[in-house]
């Protein structure tokens, strides 16, 4: 019985470690993670995914993950360039694109990581105003990113992107930061009421302009009318003048033939009664004549002697009485 006890005893001990070597011996490697392989301490390369054989005692495996990853750095406080302290915490996505560097460059990747942002954020902050760090956030990622690729470049390292997550600037900063928010929110207002009220002026000054065009207008129209009016009046009453001024030269001309008639006719009659023996009478006498036969007889044409010719002048001679 004491002799079967060492030899079950034995025979586990085989089986396992048997086993451990199997286990040490085949690796199972995700799609996701590499093998980093040191042959007695030297570089054999860089194996996986899948199965992968070591060697067991002469081998050394070391498992890197090759997935995207992030740091999470916590907030730093760094001086701007125009001396304010102002607190940042970021975070830096990186993923491994050189296993043997990441295993062979540097001891610790993840610490070296962290440390080189933490610095580089400092760096970079320094070279920005107050102003900048509070506006910026995108050139910040930007700057961030690409120094720090530079440097974990040779660690085999790819840094994919920086995210600041917060920017705390100092208390009095903040208090200023926040007058200034107010009295830009005041200006805005203010800016907003004097935009409306320039625009209720323009539209009310456009409503007087128009109101002015149109009571202009209606004034322009109505002192054409009256002055049309004016006109027509006063050309009729022209008219009208000219009618009586007409009817009163007719009846002048008239006035005046007969009144020369009268004297023609009051001349002849003191020539008759004259002691004279011979007359000589003119022949506007004898037109004369005629012109009151007619106007008399209401005849139309001057009188005529026997042959149609009007008599120059008439003589009479009267002979004493023997």
């Amino acid at each position: 019985m004491s002799n079967q006890m060492p030899t079950e005893i034995l025979v586990i001990v085989v089986a396992a470690i048997v086993i451990y070597v199997l286990l040490r011996t085949f690796r199972i490697t995700k799609e996701y993670e590499r093998l980093v392989v040191l042959f007695l301490g030297r570089y054999a390369g860089t194996r996986g995914p899948g199965i992968v054989f070591v060697l067991p005692l002469l081998e050394t495996a070391i498992k890197v993950d090759i997935r995207e990853k992030f740091l999470d750095i916590p907030s730093q406080t760094a001086i701007t360039q125009d001396n304010a302290p102002i607190a940042i915490d970021f975070l830096v996505y990186y993923r491994v694109v050189e296993p043997r560097l990441a295993v062979i460059a540097v001891e610790d990747v993840v610490s070296a990581s962290t440390s080189i942002a933490t610095t580089t954020l400092r760096a970079v902050i320094g070279d920005i105003t107050l102003d900048d760090v509070l506006s910026k956030r995108e050139q910040i990622n930007d700057t961030l990113r690409v120094k720090l690729d530079e440097v974990t470049e040779r660690w085999g390292l790819k840094v994919t992107s920086v995210e600041i997550r917060e920017i705390e600037p100092p208390r009095d900063v903040q208090d200023a930061m926040n007058r200034q928010m107010t009295a830009e929110r005041e200006r805005r207002a203010a800016v907003t009421r004097a935009s409306g009220e320039r625009e209720a002026a323009i539209t009310v000054a456009e409503g007087e302009k128009q109101s002015a065009i149109l009571r202009a207008e209606g004034m322009k129209q109505s002192a054409i009318l009256q002055a049309e009016g004016e006109r027509q009046a006063l050309l009729l009453r022209a008219q009208g003048f000219a009618a009586s001024l007409d009817a009163i030269d007719s009846q002048a001309r008239e006035a005046g033939s007969n009144t020369m008639m009268l004297q023609y006719l009051d001349t002849l009659r003191e020539v008759g009664a004259s002691p004279s023996t011979k007359f000589v009478l003119p022949m506007e006498l004898t037109s004369l004549a005629h012109q009151v036969l007619n106007s008399m007889s209401g005849g139309d044409g001057a009188a005529h002697n026997g042959n149609g010719q009007t008599p120059q002048r008439i003589v009479r001679e009267d002979t004493p009485a023997s």
